[in-house]
């Protein structure tokens, strides 16, 4: 039974937040969506068809950046919850990582004059720099929400405006990735330069920008100096808090079904649908709907609650991933109807997941007495490397078992029918079977808005507050 702990410190009572703290959270979440939709939707096709590696070296690439990031995201929530300086524990981290993730991401898009060897160990290294820069600015970035409000749906709301900015982020580099890839003309490989190093100072900017117009309150800038239990034994009591064991699940399973589209959707549209020229339309139509229904889903988790609003979420999606499989090859007008309606399901894997993490957050604090917030987000920040790599890595060897074709420069192909049918079965089935495996966790996550109000009354009435 989920119950307080009688010495436990209690958050003051939560008032709104201003709509301008909402937007300038939101605003920092800008960056890290342009790296996790331009890598998560045309990273392989770069590695595969313009720089030429084969699929089995870059699963081997992605499976190595998965077991990095199991190494560094627990320590840098651990440190980013003892850092003390005059701006707080969470932004400085942003003022100091923003232009390593600028660059980084600026240097995995670049082709080396190497041979299959030397372009292995090349994107191995920079992948891994990466995602260092990617968890040093997203995880304080990502944890100031359960410092900014302690209400349980205004969680809600603040997690809509921050994905609300990281789809419009995401739907920003959707559209502006192939342009900016045509500047090259013929070269791809110049034209994903030129791509890289536009959004390499928008990353920089807007991380920036989130330092500059954000705020840690007082109870966070100024945490007490006690003494913490080291990082193992702080890890082990996060596993053991059921809540964020059954969220962690939750946000594992979404996050990998929703990488798994994204990483072949292009393949899938290119080789089956025979329509890569519609594939911006497609995406935008997909990033559109999902902007739209954050706010749809937003409102009906205040009236019916959050687990409830995941599960009608993710049933429509399933739904709709399906039909990808089915869809003959050819065939374009069915795929705007599923963008659109995939997009409406797949908002449910942005908002919810992380809407419930502020709550595990302040469940821990109120059991424990210790604010950890950098922490969960780091073993949280894990979990969605962890998927991004998995699908990239899973997806690359399938691909690479089926008999994928790497092209040369400028040629058209012609993958054979085992890619084709492994390609329908990565963007539909596959991830529509991991999403069905996420109900069960939701439907018996215990954080409801009734229960966590009850242990915060019950925790203060101990208190005598």
């Amino acid at each position: 039974m989920l119950a307080a702990a009688p010495d436990a410190p209690l958050p003051p009572v939560p008032a709104p937040l201003s709509r301008r703290t909402k937007l300038a959270y939101g605003m920092g979440d800008l960056g890290a969506a342009v790296v996790t939709t331009i890598t998560g939707f045309f990273l392989t096709a770069f590695l595969l068809d313009v720089v030429g590696l084969r699929p089995g070296l870059v699963g081997v690439i992605f499976l190595i950046s998965q077991l990095w990031d199991a190494l560094i995201d627990p320590p840098i929530g651990l440190l980013t919850d003892r850092t003390r300086s005059r701006w707080g524990r969470k932004r400085p981290w942003l003022l100091w990582g923003a232009l390593p993730f600028g660059v980084a991401y600026v240097l995995h898009w670049v082709v080396p004059p190497l041979g299959q060897t030397g372009l292995f160990v090349y994107y191995l290294l920079v992948s891994l720099l990466l995602r260092t820069a990617y968890s040093a600015v997203n995880i304080p970035y990502a944890a100031l929400a359960a410092d900014l409000t302690q209400d349980y749906n205004e969680r809600t709301r603040l997690t809509t405006y921050r994905f609300s900015f990281s789809i419009f982020g995401g739907l920003l580099a959707a559209i502006g990735h192939p342009i900016l890839v045509g500047l090259g003309g013929e070269n791809a490989a110049l034209g994903n330069v030129i791509s890289a190093a536009f959004w390499g100072v928008f990353i920089v900017l807007t991380v920036l920008a989130a330092f500059r117009w954000t705020y840690e309150p007082p109870v966070t800038a100024a945490v007490s100096n006690e003494k913490r239990d080291g990082l193992y034994t702080q890890i082990r009591q996060c596993f053991q808090n059921r809540p964020f064991l059954l969220v962690t699940g939750i946000y594992l399973f979404s996050w990998l079904a929703l990488l798994l589209i994204q990483n072949n959707l292009l393949l899938y549209v290119r080789y089956w649908a025979n329509a890569e020229d519609a594939f911006p339309t497609i995406l935008v139509t997909f990033q559109v709907s999902a902007i739209l229904f954050l706010s749809v889903w937003s409102r009906l988790s205040v009236r019916l609650g959050k687990r409830e609003v995941y599960v009608l979420g993710v049933g429509l999606w399933v739904a709709t991933i399906v039909a990808l499989f089915f869809i003959p090859q050819g065939m374009l007008t069915p795929y705007y109807a599923v963008a659109f309606f995939g997009g409406a399901g797949a908002a449910v894997a942005y908002l919810i997941p992380w809407s419930m993490l502020p709550d595990v957050v302040e469940y821990d604090t109120i059991q424990t007495g210790q604010r950890r917030e950098g922490l969960f987000y780091g073993m949280f920040v894990l979990m969605q490397q962890a998927g991004l790599s998995l699908g990239l890595a899973g997806s690359s060897f399938a691909l690479e078992a089926a008999g994928y074709l790497t092209p040369s420069a400028g040629q058209a192909i012609t993958q054979p029918p085992a890619v084709l049918t492994t390609l329908r079965v990565l963007v539909s089935l596959a991830p529509a079977v991991i999403l069905l495996c996420s109900i069960p966790l939701a439907l018996r996550y215990p954080l409801t808005r009734e229960r966590f109000t009850e242990i915060q009354r019950q925790a203060r009435e101990r208190q005598g507050n």
